[in-house]
């Protein structure tokens, strides 16, 4: 088992971000995830910075823990031939700390560039094609590819790490659980669901199992759920939600009937380390073993030294890590 610390792009901007990296390796995570976004989920949250220059700059300033993008798209805003470069100089920057987290997207990030949004059937289709240019690329030599969506011509990636880095795909169901069986070395989701894991083993997946689970720490139950309320209700919203909405007002409108009471009942709020645990624990039943725990509390460097003072290694004993 091994804990992990979310570096939340839409809520902090990119000088934060890199602080809350080097806290969190002191602190003892064995890794920090960090979103690849365009648009935060609410206007409240106000930033979203471009993910792959702060995961350089973090990979210059810590010495041991991972870095892990949760997760980047690579068959829209990015050509994966673009992604294929930018993991593998991760790679190398990072000295073998780098994981690739990728997905399908969100409508609130792929829009942006003005080509639509497809319906899922061709979003999974696109999905394939990238992740196959990318293990293409990754070879080495001069690559070309020719797919229903994406093309491919005389591209090669120059600066390759000794090994590629794992790739963990990002599934809510059967079809992307597949997907990541087949092409992925890891498997990424957002919900405890036992299906999913259950789908990639049985695909032939053999690797870890990323999956985020929702805490919201502050020194008050009350203060920690009325936080998580204001900035990160969006999480309640479901997978068929959060990928279809265009922009933050959509999200703000989706999410107004979200009360605290649905809050707390989702996320571990407050400072009992056994609450923690207790939400924590259906995701490591359900198969996953790579447990990143998302903040959403109002105080991040209380949140790291509660984590450093007694929940990672709390975490770890009580789910077997």
């Amino acid at each position: 088992m091994q804990i992990g610390y979310k570096l939340a792009t839409e809520q902090y901007g990119p000088q934060e971000l890199i602080r809350q990296a080097i806290a969190a390796e002191a602190a003892g995570f064995d890794f920090v995830e960090m979103s690849d976004h365009y648009h935060p989920w609410l206007d409240d949250q106000g930033h979203s910075a471009f993910t792959w220059s702060v995961l350089g700059a973090i990979a210059a300033r810590t010495e041991r823990i991972q870095l892990v993008t949760g997760v980047t798209c690579p068959s829209m805003r990015y050509h994966p031939a673009i992604v294929a470069q930018a993991a593998a100089t991760m790679a190398l920057v990072s000295e073998g700390r780098f994981v690739l987290g990728v997905g399908s997207g969100e409508r609130l990030n792929e829009h942006v560039i003005g080509t639509g949004w497809p319906a899922v059937a061709e979003r999974h289709a696109r999905f394939r094609e990238a992740l196959e240019i990318i293990r293409l690329l990754w070879q080495g030599g001069y690559r070309s590819y020719e797919g229903k969506y994406l093309r491919l011509e005389d591209a090669c990636v120059f600066d390759l790490p000794p090994e590629p880095p794992l790739m963990a795909v990002a599934a809510g169901g059967p079809a992307s659980s597949r997907i990541a069986a087949e092409l992925g070395d890891g498997i990424f989701a957002t919900e405890e669901k036992p299906e999913i894991v259950r789908a990639y083993r049985e695909a032939g997946g053999t690797g870890p199992g990323y999956a985020e689970v929702p805490t919201a720490w502050a020194e008050s139950e009350s203060e920690a759920a009325q936080s998580a309320l204001k900035y990160f209700r969006w999480a309640l919203a479901g997978w068929k939600v959060m990928s279809e909405l265009p922009n933050p007002v959509n999200f703000e409108a989706a999410t107004a009937h979200v009360r605290e009471e649905d809050i707390r009942q989702r996320f571990a709020c407050g400072n009992d380390p056994e609450r923690y645990l207790e939400v924590a624990k259906p995701f490591a039943d359900a198969g996953f073993d790579r447990l990143v725990l998302m903040n959403a509390g109002p105080d991040p460097r209380g949140f790291l030294d509660f984590c450093d003072a007694d929940l990672i290694g709390r975490l770890k004993r009580g789910l077997g890590g």
